[in-house]
Parts: C-alpha cells; sequence; structure tokens
C-alpha cells in the first residue's frame, strides 16, 4: 500500500509503499476513505509523543470501509461504512468496564502506538468495541472530521462542561476544534464567545454561531470576555493547548465557572503555571477533556442527522495523500481555515 512514513522525529516524511496490514483476530483492516490532518499528527512527527516507534505513519482522525475482518469480530462485516475514536478502548480494564473507553488503562491510538491512517489501509483494534456505523448520506471527508475535532470537542461542550442553554461559553482558539466547539455549544443554546487571531476564522466562529468574536492580539481577552458577559463565562475551553490560551480561559470565568482544557499541551508547554489564586478563591473547575467513546457517538450523530449540528462546514481543503507531508510539516502555521483532510489516495 502507499503511506506517508517518517523515519526520524522533524524530518521530512516521505510517500512509500509499504507492506499491507492484516487484521488482528479482534480488529479490522479499513480501507481509508478519507483522513483528516490534525495537530496531534504535527505533535507526534515532532516527537512529542512517547509511544511512537520509528519508523511510522501518522493518521488517526479516518473513516473508511471495512476490508478484511479478524476471525473474533461479531458485529462488523466487509463492506460496512464506519468511522472510529482517535482512543480504542482494549475491553478489559476498568474504565472500559465503567464505559469510560476514553481513558482506557491500555489504550490503541491509530498513528500513535501503532502505525495510522496516513495510508490506504489501516489496521483498528477491537473493532466490536470502537468502531461506529455511519450513516449512507455521510461523506467521508466530513466523518473523518468527526473522530478527533469534532467528536473531542462534542465530549468537551456535552459531557464534561455540560453546556446548557443560556450559558455563556469561550472558545479560546478557532482552529478544527475550537470551531466545532463554537457549533456544538451553539447547538446547546449557549452564547459563544470565539478568541483567535486570525480575522478569517474568527468570521467563521461568527456564521456558525459566535455571539461575539475577540481578536486576541488586540484586546485584554479575559477582561474583554467579563465586559460582554457582564461578569464572565460560565463555562470556559482552550482549544488550542498553550499557555497563553489556558491562562486567559481561566481567567475570563466567573465564580465557580468551568476551564476546560481541551488543546494538547506537550513538548515545552507540557507544564504551564497555573493562576491558582483565581482557581481557589472562585472555586473555579479544571476538567481535562480527551477523546469520546464510541458508544456516545449516536448522540451526536442524531443531532447531525436532525439538522442541529453540520460538520461538513468544518472541512477546508481537500488534498491527496501526496501533499500529506507538506501539509502535517507546516501544521504549526495555522495557515488553512476548517479541517484539512486527505481525500485522494
Amino acid at each position: 500500500m502507499k503511506a506517508v512514513l517518517f523515519e526520524k522525529f522533524q524530518e521530512a516524511p516521505k510517500l512509500v509503499t509499504v507492506e499491507d496490514p492484516s487484521p488482528e483476530a479482534h480488529g479490522v483492516v479499513l480501507r481509508v476513505r478519507a483522513t483528516g490532518v490534525c495537530r496531534s499528527d504535527w505533535h507526534g512527527w515532532m516527537g512529542h509523543d512517547s509511544d511512537i516507534e520509528l519508523p511510522h505513519v501518522p493518521g488517526h482522525e479516518l473513516a473508511g470501509v471495512v476490508e478484511a475482518v479478524g476471525k473474533d469480530v461479531v458485529n462488523w462485516k466487509v463492506g460496512d461504512k464506519v468511522t472510529v475514536p482517535f482512543i480504542c478502548g482494549c475491553g478489559s480494564c476498568s474504565e472500559c468496564h465503567a464505559g469510560q473507553q476514553q481513558v482506557c488503562l491500555h489504550q490503541e491510538q491509530p498513528g500513535f502506538t501503532h502505525w495510522g491512517s496516513f495510508a490506504e489501509y489501516v489496521g483498528i483494534h477491537q473493532a466490536d468495541l470502537n468502531l461506529v456505523a455511519l450513516p449512507e448520506s455521510m461523506d467521508f471527508a466530513t466523518a473523518a472530521s468527526l473522530g478527533c475535532r469534532f467528536a473531542t470537542s462534542f465530549r468537551a461542550v456535552i459531557d464534561q462542561g455540560k453546556v446548557s442553554a443560556g450559558q455563556w461559553v469561550a472558545v479560546h482558539g478557532c482552529g478544527g476544534v475550537g470551531l466545532s466547539a463554537v457549533m456544538i455549544a451553539a447547538a446547546a443554546g449557549a452564547n459563544v464567545i470565539g478568541v483567535d487571531l486570525d480575522p478569517a476564522k474568527l468570521a467563521l466562529a461568527r456564521e456558525l454561531g459566535a455571539v461575539a468574536v475577540i481578536n486576541g492580539g488586540e484586546a485584554d481577552v479575559p477582561e474583554a470576555i467579563r465586559e460582554i458577559t457582564r461578569g464572565g463565562a460560565h463555562v470556559s475551553l482552550d482549544a488550542l493547548g498553550h499557555p497563553v490560551t489556558m491562562t486567559n480561559s481561566i481567567l475570563c470565568l466567573r465564580p465557580r465557572g468551568k476551564h476546560i482544557q481541551v488543546g494538547l499541551m506537550l513538548g515545552e508547554h507540557a507544564a504551564p503555571a497555573v493562576p491558582m489564586p483565581k482557581i481557589v478563591g472562585q472555586e473555579i473547575e479544571l476538567l481535562g477533556s480527551h477523546g469520546m467513546q464510541a458508544h456516545r457517538y449516536g448522540a451526536m450523530l442524531d443531532m447531525v442527522a436532525s439538522g442541529k449540528l453540520d460538520p461538513a462546514r468544518l472541512v477546508g481543503d481537500r488534498i491527496s495523500l501526496a501533499d500529506a507531508p507538506e501539509a502535517l510539516m507546516n501544521m504549526d502555521k495555522f495557515r488553512s481555515v476548517g479541517a484539512t483532510v486527505i481525500t485522494r489516495f
């Protein structure tokens, strides 16, 4: 199969031909029909993820068709149209037994713990637990965007933030995760404020439901949010993963507000200073959010089917597998508006 492979961290990946994967007894092999290029992939390529063993094929936001099925798989057959959470549960640990596969103690992640979806085929573990059936009407590029950014935002806003109608929600960073969060929070009835440095991303945030936007390069972000909300946001998300956006997210909250850390903070940003006096004095909640379980996709897909959510609007550039190395290396430049998706293999 054709695949994008890198043999050293921070060295240009190459399009190569490698051996096709075979399904494990409990797994499947998918023919990849679309896969997103995500900042998490960039972190992996930079060497920020200790799970990656070289040489490596990245890619974890994917949708495709079942190509081969392991002997122990019960629920899936060749030809099924599916996606998969970027965190695959083991099915055996205490967290999986509690339905919390997103924090599985022995989790597998395509594109991190094993080769991923920047390829024509990808192997997925524990298929009966982790695969998600897709509506026939959903195109593969849209479906690929669900697996990391959109599903992660859904869990962050709905399950962790418990956002409700009338609340003020601030979203710091309007990339793929942030724009998804804007759309989802607005669909839940919240008043959403989008924060970014890029006017084009702020304009799209307004189109997706933000009632106000703030250019973080031109304003004191916490002060501006407190003024707009008359006291601070009820829920605030750092959708980027940077000490500045994290701090602004915490400081913009009203007393007893919730900060949701969605953006990964790795490398030199892995241990940021936290404004603890605000957290203690105003009883601020700090919550992490990391992916979403396969069994929760139904609620999200129902909102898509009803028209309340339209993730297709978040798909940006559609590129070929040959274009993926350059797209991956440039993820830290934040050039694209919406999710860049590989659709041609």
